[in-house]
C-alpha cells in the first residue's frame, strides 16, 4: 500500500456506514515508526507505531485480515494504526505468511502470529509499556488473534474485529472469503475434521477478557459469528459493515476506541 507522501494525518472526517475496502485503502497514513524482524523469513516482520508521548505508550498487537490470502498484505491496516497512534496507543502490527506464500497455510500462519507476539516484549526500549497490551485482529486477523491470545496470560485482552470464530461453519459458506478456508486449511472440514477442530476458536480455550466486535451489515464476516463464542464480550454497530473497523472515520472505530481505553486505561 503507498504511503501518502508525508502526511501526518490527525483525525479522519465522520464517514456514514459500511465503507468499502478501496475506500480504506484511500486513506492517509503515517508512516511507521520501525519495521522489525520478528523470524528469519522475509514476510516475518512487523511496523511499529509509537505515540507522541513522554510515557510509555500502551501496546496494541494487530493482525491484519484478509481471508488467510497473501492478495492482502499489512498496508491496508496503516490507517488503523496511525489513528490508534494518534489515540495514544503503540501499535505492532504484524505481517506474516499466508496462504500462497512458503510455510504459510495452516497451520504455518499461526506460528508466526505467535512468534511476533512473543517479540513485542523486545519493544520495551522503543518506549512502549509491553505489561499493558492488547491483542487485536480483523476478519481472518480475529480468527488468529482468538487462537493466540489464550496463549499469552500477560495480555490485557484479546479484540476481534468481525473476526471469525468458528472456520468450520465459516468454511460452509459461499462468498469469496469463505471459500478461501479450504485453501487456507488444505483441506474441507470433512476431510480433515482434526484439523479443522485445532483451528477453531470456538472448540479452544480463548482468553478471560475477549472482546467480539461486530457489524450487523457485514457480508464477508456473517453477524452469526460474533454469537457463537461462549465466554466473548459482544458489541455490535448495528449499521456497519465489515470494514467500518478499520476505517478511522466510522462510528464502529470510535467503540473500538472505547473498548481499548477500557483494557487499557493511559
Amino acid at each position: 500500500m503507498p504511503l501518502h507522501g508525508a502526511e501526518n494525518p490527525q483525525q479522519y472526517p465522520p464517514i456514514p456506514p459500511d465503507p468499502s475496502f478501496d475506500a480504506v485503502l484511500e486513506l492517509a497514513v503515517a508512516r511507521p515508526d520501525q519495521q522489525l524482524s520478528y523470524g528469519a523469513e522475509p514476510l516475518q516482520y512487523g511496523m511499529l507505531w509509537l505515540p507522541d508521548t513522554e510515557q510509555a505508550a500502551p501496546l496494541v498487537i494487530f493482525i491484519h485480515g484478509g481471508c488467510w490470502l497473501n492478495s492482502f498484505d499489512v498496508g491496508h491496516s496503516y490507517a488503523l494504526a496511525t489513528a490508534l497512534r494518534n489515540a495514544g496507543f503503540a501499535v505492532w502490527s504484524l505481517e506474516y505468511r499466508r496462504t500462497g506464500d512458503a510455510g504459510g497455510g495452516w497451520p504455518g500462519t499461526l506460528a508466526d502470529v505467535r512468534s511476533g507476539i512473543d517479540y513485542s516484549g523486545q519493544l520495551e526500549s522503543y518506549g512502549v509499556d509491553v505489561a499493558n497490551t492488547v491483542l487485536m485482529g480483523h476478519s481472518a486477523g480475529g480468527h488468529l488473534a482468538l487462537l493466540a491470545g489464550a496463549e499469552f496470560a500477560t495480555l490485557r485482552g484479546v479484540v476481534g474485529l468481525a473476526a471469525i470464530t468458528d472456520i468450520v461453519r465459516y468454511a460452509q459458506g459461499d462468498n469469496s472469503c469463505q471459500t478461501a478456508t479450504p485453501q487456507f486449511m488444505g483441506a474441507t472440514p470433512e476431510q480433515e475434521p482434526q484439523r479443522y477442530r485445532a483451528a477453531n476458536p470456538v472448540q479452544a480455550e480463548i482468553h478471560p477478557e475477549t472482546y467480539l466486535l461486530h457489524g450487523g451489515a457485514d457480508a464477508i464476516v456473517p453477524p452469526l459469528q460474533q454469537t457463537l463464542l461462549t465466554g466473548a464480550h459482544t458489541v455490535v454497530e448495528p449499521n456497519a459493515g465489515h470494514f467500518d473497523w478499520i476505517h478511522p472515520g466510522s462510528a464502529a472505530f470510535e467503540q473500538l476506541i472505547t473498548v481499548l481505553q477500557s483494557l487499557l486505561p493511559q
